[in-house]
């Protein structure tokens, strides 16, 4: 049932994986908020959250949920804040059992834990299918991975209707986790179409947290945000009619403005008419932003309609190997060694059928100039590994193969994971949620 005269405060305590964890302390310690939300998943992580579980059943999930949730869990229980995050990433299961073994070492034995499963759907895709991206088959971009639909806030609804104070997802869509605790707090349908939309407008404005606060804006001379070095993240405060003012605790760094808000608002939307989401199209040509105060800002106006009835699934799959080598030259005619440096290196490769990307760091001064410095950097992306070491290795040979001076070479060689993308219909979609009450039991003395 909704509640008109009520409102909630939505705190956005990570923006990406490896987001600073003290912000996210200091919005659950005294942000007064009703929930908090850590997006930590991007489409490239889940893909190599699925190749760390295939090497070890028991991994998968966030490589830093212990250390959040080891700093989140006591202020937010105590503060009775539900934590909604995505870092189960590739295997919520395995993360909610990391978080049963953190509550129990923090004594929090009260502490009810829900893992929601359901978005892994490597089973389910047709390999033939168009890829979103590029109209090529699924299947010929490489050997898939994973694949992830994209889940709703309504997968989420159970668990904090369960009473779960910490909620572990994977693949979900950054708004709906952010959706969900306004639904839930505000008595909103989640056919509320309107309403839908306007809760999903807010969980745009936050999933990336300090981008919305200033960090991703800043421009030293042109944007200027004070005291970046203590940037605080966001809030955001819901109302029952759907508008929402966004702000940032006091005394923070940072900057909540009408520039910082119309900038992460326009963030990824692709079509302002009909940004999908798995909740709702929404539509934000209407979506007015005004001041309220100092770092608060009024959003209302969105609009929205009927969900769509595929989800988008993101599937990773395994484009080959990344070479990447560095050489450095100094002094008079440096620049003109690295170029140089770098054809040795192109016509090397040639034969392999290898077309290196090559760039040359540093100023382009004058030839006699005693303190120049350039830095040559060597790319390839290549399908055999065997290859991609042949970069590497071309690289370090320029150190009595090359022009004079070379040195400081370093070498990597990296898996990489692409990403494509596909629609699945909802009904092929099932989210469960398995709730964990207890903490496992903690080591005696």
């Amino acid at each position: 049932m909704a509640r008109p005269d009520r409102s909630v405060r939505i705190g956005g305590g990570a923006g990406f994986g490896g987001d600073r964890i003290g912000p996210a302390v200091d919005l659950a310690e005294r942000g007064n908020l009703d929930a908090l939300v850590l997006e930590c998943l991007a489409e490239r992580t889940i893909a190599l959250g699925h190749r760390r579980r295939l090497a070890d059943p028991g991994q998968g999930y966030d490589p830093r949920l212990r250390a959040r949730l080891t700093a989140l869990l006591p202020p937010a229980v105590r503060g009775g804040v539900p934590i909604l995050s995505n870092m189960g990433a590739a295997n919520p299961r395995a993360a909610g059992e990391a978080a049963r073994a953190v509550a129990a070492g923090l004594g929090l034995d009260t502490l009810k834990i829900a893992v929601v499963t359901g978005d892994d759907v490597l089973d389910r895709i047709d390999l033939d299918a168009p890829a979103l991206e590029d109209g090529r088959p699924i299947g010929e971009h490489g050997p898939v991975i994973s694949a992830n639909a994209y889940l709703g806030a309504d997968a989420l609804l159970p668990a904090l209707d369960a009473g779960a104070g910490l909620v572990l997802t994977g693949r979900v869509a950054d708004p709906s986790l952010f959706l969900a605790p306004i639904a839930h707090g505000l008595g909103w349908e989640t056919r509320d179409w309107p309403r839908v939309a306007a809760g999903t407008l807010a969980g745009h404005l936050l999933e990336c947290a300090g981008q919305i606060t200033g960090g991703y804006f800043a421009d030293p001379g042109v944007k200027d945000v004070p005291r970046l070095a203590d940037l605080g993240f966001p809030f955001a405060d819901v109302r029952a009619d759907g508008s929402a003012v966004i702000g940032k605790l006091p005394g923070t760094g940072g900057l909540v403005s009408r520039a910082t808000v119309r900038e992460q608002l326009l963030y990824e939307i692709t079509d302002p008419a009909a940004y999908r989401t798995p909740d709702v199209l929404l539509d934000v040509r209407g979506v007015t932003v005004e001041e309220a105060g100092p770092d608060r800002v009024l959003v209302r106006g969105a609009a929205g309609r009927p969900r769509p009835g595929t989800l988008k699934v993101s599937v990773g799959y395994h484009a080959g190997h990344r070479a990447e080598a560095e050489i450095s030259y100094a002094g008079p005619n440096a620049r003109a060694r690295a170029e140089l440096a770098g054809r040795i290196v192109a016509e090397r490769l040639a034969p392999a059928g290898l077309t290196p990307r090559l760039d040359v760091i540093g100023p382009a001064g004058p030839p006699d100039d005693p303190g120049g410095e350039c830095r040559l950097r060597v790319a390839a992306l290549a399908r055999d590994p065997g290859h991609a070491e042949d970069v590497c290795h071309e690289v370090e040979a320029l150190y009595t193969n090359g022009p004079a001076g070379g040195g400081g070479v370093r070498t990597r060689v990296d898996d990489v994971v692409g990403i494509v993308s596909t629609l699945l219909p909802r009904e092929a979609v099932v989210p469960a949620t398995e709730i964990l009450e207890a903490p496992v039991a903690r080591p005696t003395a």
